[in-house]
């Protein structure tokens, strides 16, 4: 893993508060004319003042409460279409404490983006907050312990706005006189150096790779604590530092470097489960980019086992998530996940690795395309193009505009680009198709009649056996060459010896829908018996209604 300088990242460029920077931008403080950031409703003391208690006891339980339900209620009920009051507005309710005010503020950031449209000034204030944050966790010294869900929706949230503000700048097109010179004058806001210095510096100050390492010999218990710390000490950097190995392969994927992302996520055994499993959108985040990485390094077997597992739990677990802000990400990302299954069979059709559940959901969602995209002809290509610019990451290109240059819209640039070489993939398979076809039908075939049945002659085929080696081949995370293959072949004397890999039989998927079926009879003769004391009659015709 790369070793970045966290010491010189251009985290701490400018001091001013927001109040100044806001009077030498001119821009107002909120889109809402009618909001007052000085006006402290009393719920919101109560708010503030709680969580500042809470977090001083490190009582994690109500931080979490008040975290995710009591903020969030606020939020919907006072708060739909502005801002939350100002930092300065309620400092002195929390004794003026500078790290619960950087915290205040990460919300209040993270509420506005939600809700509302952030201007230039926002956007720059909410990086310099993240910067004195970090910087805070860095090199301070935090004595408390946050939900976990807090901590990783701070990772989140920080690669996000840096995503956003990336899409955001490369907009040129409309761009006012002052905006301009605001990015002029702020360059190094949001510098994709200064994300991946802060993410980097988060992963070796916090030490996590040696605890993970040490766990495994039985000397740590990070993920048996899901992280926390019950000795009385702070359990943030280590969580951040955790999550943030998470986010640096959702930045390395944003920028299209997929072996870097894979090499950053590499100390946590994805097959296994750990503190990222214990927050949802962690989770759904960290198989989305892992499952999407190893789809473009052509490592379709690892894709299709990752999506498989995700979606299968989705599917079991998305009814307890109904309440959660997160619900619609979930949906989504849930959706885009099966359209990249989709691509992934597509291309390596091994559907013996994905449960009976969930093939019947691609099925439904994406059968009949599935089969088209089989055909490799002009429609088939525009479903591929489809189902990838519906299910990709929102790729950015992280490097400043030029000014001096006429004003051109580039945010699609990076999209072009990776969208293309995905297609240039997706017609170099084109060849294999039919020599797949004809492997599953023999056993043993010469190269002679095989070349006469794919109408090639035999130093063509040859090349389009070589082809069909390499691309069915690739590279994993540790340099070993690894197949996906659902038919292999070698050649000796000229002769064609097919290998087919047996799928393993699945019993439980078949017990599993049996033991329900049973579940829903037992229930329905339970519900038989009870009426049996008004009357057999209608205890009978209960029961024939419910089987029907």
């Amino acid at each position: 893993m790369a070793a970045y300088d966290y010491e010189d990242a251009p985290g701490t460029y400018d001091e001013r508060s927001a109040t100044q920077r806001q009077a030498s931008s001119g821009a107002p403080p909120s889109q809402d004319l009618g909001y007052d950031p000085n006006f402290v409703p009393d719920s919101v003391k109560s708010f503030v003042v709680h969580l500042y208690r809470h977090i001083r006891e490190k009582n994690v339980y109500e931080i979490h409460q008040m975290y995710e339900t009591s903020f969030q209620t606020l939020s919907d009920r006072l708060f739909k279409d502005t801002p939350w009051p100002s930092v300065d507005a309620v400092a002195h309710y929390v004794d003026n404490d500078h790290v619960f005010c950087l915290l205040y503020r990460e919300m209040w950031f993270r509420h506005l983006y939600a809700r509302l449209s952030p201007t230039l000034k926002q956007r720059i204030d909410s990086w310099d907050n993240y910067c004195s944050l970090f910087q805070v966790v860095l090199h301070g010294v935090v004595n408390m312990q946050l939900p976990n869900q807090w901590l990783w929706d701070m990772v989140d949230e920080f690669v996000y706005q840096f995503q956003s503000f990336c899409q955001y700048r490369a907009k040129m097109k409309n761009k006012t006189e002052q905006e301009i010179a605001l990015l002029r004058q702020f360059d190094q806001a949001w510098n994709v150096y200064g994300v991946l210095n802060f993410l980097q510096a988060l992963v070796e100050k916090s030490m996590i790779i040696q605890i993970l390492e040490h766990e495994k010999e039985g000397l740590e218990q990070f993920t048996a604590t899901d992280g926390y710390d019950y000795n009385g000490g702070s359990n943030v950097l280590k969580v951040l530092g955790y999550f943030s190995m998470v986010g640096l392969l959702r930045v390395h994927c944003l920028l299209g470097d997929y072996h870097t992302g894979l090499k950053c996520l590499q100390p946590i055994d994805i097959t296994q489960q750990g503190v990222y499993t214990t927050v949802i959108g962690s989770h759904i985040t960290t198989i989305y980019h892992y499952g999407f990485a190893n789809l473009m390094l052509r490592r379709y077997v690892e894709a299709i086992r990752e999506f498989n597992k995700i979606l299968l739990y989705i599917y079991k677990t998305k009814q307890y998530h109904q309440k959660s802000p997160q619900y619609e990400q979930i949906l989504k990302k849930n959706e885009q996940m099966y359209a990249l299954l989709a691509i992934s069979l597509s291309l390596c059709p091994q559907v013996k690795l994905v449960e009976e559940t969930v093939n019947s959901q691609l099925r439904e969602k994406y059968g009949e395309k599935m089969i088209r995209m089989q055909r490799y002809d002009d429609e088939a290509f525009a479903i591929y193009d489809e189902l990838f610019s519906y299910a990709c990451p929102k790729f950015i290109t992280p490097s400043p505009p030029s000014f001096e240059e006429p004003l051109v819209n580039y945010n699609q640039d990076a999209y072009r680009l990776q969208l293309k070489l995905f297609l240039y993939e997706v017609k170099q398979q084109q060849l294999l198709s039919g020599i797949r076809t004809f492997l599953k039908v023999y056993s043993t075939i010469s190269l002679a009649k095989l070349a006469s049945y794919m109408e090639v002659d035999e130093s063509k085929l040859r090349t389009i056996l070589l082809t069909y080696k390499h691309k069915t081949h690739a590279v994993d995370t540790d340099g070993k060459i690894i197949s996906n293959a659902d038919v292999d072949f070698y050649i000796d004397d000229d002769l064609i010896y097919v290998v087919e890999s047996k799928p393993a039989k699945r019993y439980g998927d078949y017990f599993l829908r049996q033991i329900v079926k049973l579940e829903g009879v037992i229930n329905d003769m339970d519900r038989g018996w009870f009426r049996l004391w008004d009357g057999p009659e209608l205890a009978l015709s209960a029961i024939d209604k419910s089987n029907s």
